[in-house]
């Protein structure tokens, strides 16, 4: 798998707010300098990269596996705001995927991936 930095800042660019991304790369970097250029260039300039999966079908594994972990409220945030804004996806569909894990991950978990739908559009 070829990793690729313009790759990967391309595509955060693309999908995510300046002030969004330079949130995150701030809280990496704070303690371990540097680690924001592997999340760049391995994850969105090397997995994300891949084929085999449109962008819509990795919004929605991201967010199956946010909500699933709990706590991780601002990253599934802006997952949902990706899933809708960038990568294709109706609110309706991010609920309903919700709605379809919620035997899985349980109503407490699937309450808290709401909230986060209700944080990315302020319905």
């Amino acid at each position: 798998m070829e990793l690729s930095m313009d790759k990967g800042n391309q595509f955060v660019a693309e999908t995510q707010t300046p002030e969004g991304a330079e949130t995150w790369k701030k809280q990496l970097d704070e303690f371990a300098p540097g680690s924001s250029d592997w999340v760049v260039g391995a994850v969105f300039g090397g997995t994300y990269q891949r084929e085999g999966l449109e962008l819509r079908d990795r919004q929605m594994l991201n967010m199956a596996a946010l909500a699933a972990m709990g706590g991780v409220e601002p990253q599934l945030t802006g997952h949902i705001k990706t899933a809708v804004d960038v990568a294709g996806m109706s609110k309706e569909e991010v609920a309903e995927c919700f709605v379809h894990l919620m035997p899985y991950i349980g109503v407490p978990k699937t309450l808290a991936a709401m909230r986060c739908m209700k944080a990315a559009f302020g319905d």
